[in-house]
């Protein structure tokens, strides 16, 4: 095969081919005498993993799996594969109980509960997100933590957890800061959530058709791990 076959199925130029190959996504092609590129089915069952793995989990992700097998580290592919599940896995516990508390929500203050405090860098922690991230939501006034008496530092409580969960699955849904505060404080006051359950539901379709893509994507890639010698 030439690198415009290998294209062609995917509506692709010869040079994201070629850049795919640079770049250890798909194994080396063999070259004729005159140096033109020589191309297999082994090389296409590639290319249909990599592009299946983008659509499932990103670039970088698909980037780093397609590198994994590679380097004859399966392992360390795999791993990549379940961190994706991990995360949807997450999300859709994050959806589930956004959706319980929208039921449970009262325009009263949330309990106050020594075990449920956080701070920062626990709760950065907890959402894989970094404390500057946490910041910049209290700055955009999706957070409003409190503060400990005697050392200043803020404190997260259950409901400023439950805020933080839902800013960290609206982000990833695409939404932005601004939109986001308007949810969150529609939770806080239970003050009319249309603009909630729509967000809901437009990340519901969002991690079902993810689901799905992970479901091609794993079957597109033993397809390729069993061709390769």
């Amino acid at each position: 095969m030439r690198p415009a076959d290998l294209a062609r199925e995917h509506g692709i130029s010869t040079q994201a081919v070629r850049n795919y190959e640079r770049d250890g996504f798909l194994p080396p092609a063999e070259r004729t005498a005159s140096g033109y590129r020589v191309y297999t089915e082994t090389h296409a069952s590639a290319l249909r993993a990599f592009l299946a793995l983008v659509t499932a989990y990103g670039h970088a992700t698909a980037g780093g799996i397609m590198n994994a097998v590679h380097d004859d580290d399966l392992d360390r592919a795999l791993t990549l594969v379940d961190r994706g599940h991990a995360q949807l896995s997450r999300d859709r516990e994050t959806l589930n109980t956004v959706r319980t508390a929208i039921g449970h929500l009262t325009t009263g203050p949330a309990p106050e509960r020594a075990a449920t405090d956080w701070s920062i860098g626990e709760l950065a922690h907890r959402l894989g997100v970094t404390a500057a991230t946490v910041r910049a939501w209290e700055r955009a006034g999706i957070l409003m933590p409190g503060r400990d008496r005697t050392t200043g530092y803020r404190v997260f409580r259950a409901a400023d957890v439950r805020d933080a969960e839902l800013a960290h699955l609206l982000r990833r849904g695409g939404y932005p800061l601004g939109q986001i505060a308007t949810v969150v404080e529609q939770v806080r006051t239970a003050g009319g959530t249309e603009s909630l359950v729509q967000a809901l539901e437009t990340w519901q379709r969002r991690l079902t058709e993810r689901g799905l893509a992970m479901l091609d994507a794993a079957a597109r890639l033993g397809e390729y791990v069993r061709l390769r010698p």
